[in-house]
């Protein structure tokens, strides 16, 4: 391949990486070896996709089949605590203090 041809299919694979997700490219930073063509890296990436996704899909599945939380106001947002009222106290001999 020439110069020119080189330097057209690096160019196409840089802008390439430019658009693809942060989790895409830190797999493909830890892959072995330079992609010489954009069709080879296009190839990974859509199978480090699809892998992804198929993981997102199992986790998903396997999330439904837990058995509910129950006995807790999980679903509860927390209240602010200076919406509550104060609390007093009371001594031994009924005085607030």
């Amino acid at each position: 391949m020439s110069r020119i041809g080189d330097w057209g299919e690096r160019a196409y694979i840089n802008f390439y990486r430019k658009g693809l997700a942060s989790r895409i490219l830190n797999q493909l930073a830890s892959y072995p070896g330079n992609f010489d063509t954009l069709q080879e890296l296009m190839d990974i990436t859509l199978e480090l996709d699809t892998r992804y996704h198929q993981r997102q899909k199992e986790k998903g599945s396997h999330q439904e089949k837990k058995p509910p939380v129950t006995g807790s106001n999980s679903s509860r947002p927390p209240q602010d605590s200076s919406s509550k009222r104060p609390h007093h106290k009371k001594n031994k001999k009924g005085k607030q203090f």
